[in-house]
């Protein structure tokens, strides 16, 4: 298929997207027609670097989220824009900013990457 041709996409009721929300991404809330995740961190500098992770994401997904940028914390904001609702697509690229923003490579002792070092000069997310 077409990067341009449409194809028909489910688009989810606000159960189904509580529903699926609660299921699979906890973190994440559905408001005013779109799905939403804040992620707080410890300031400009680790929220450039999260800004940068979703945007690699999105575009290579090539679907693309709202964001909103502070300081200390970045919101991200998916919706199809195409299928005027939330979709799979959503949920996918939800997920996959989950897992790489989430990642804390010190929770697997099989793994010789450390995570950043418990000492406030190197704090970085704010895990939830």
């Amino acid at each position: 298929m077409a990067w341009r041709e449409r194809k028909e996409e489910k688009v989810y009721t606000p159960e189904e997207i509580e529903a699926r929300l609660k299921a699979e991404l906890p973190h994440w809330y559905y408001e005013d027609g779109w799905i939403r995740r804040k992620y707080k961190t410890s300031g400009w500098k680790a929220t450039l670097m999260v800004v940068n992770a979703i945007g690699h994401l999105a575009e290579a997904a090539f679907h693309h989220p709202d964001l909103t940028v502070s300081y200390a914390f970045v919101i991200v904001k998916l919706v199809n824009h195409a299928a005027k609702g939330v979709t799979d697509k959503d949920f996918a690229l939800a997920r996959k900013i989950e897992e790489v923003i989430g990642w804390q490579p010190g929770q697997d002792p099989d793994s010789p990457l450390e995570g950043t070092p418990d000492d406030p000069r190197f704090k970085y997310i704010k895990y939830d």
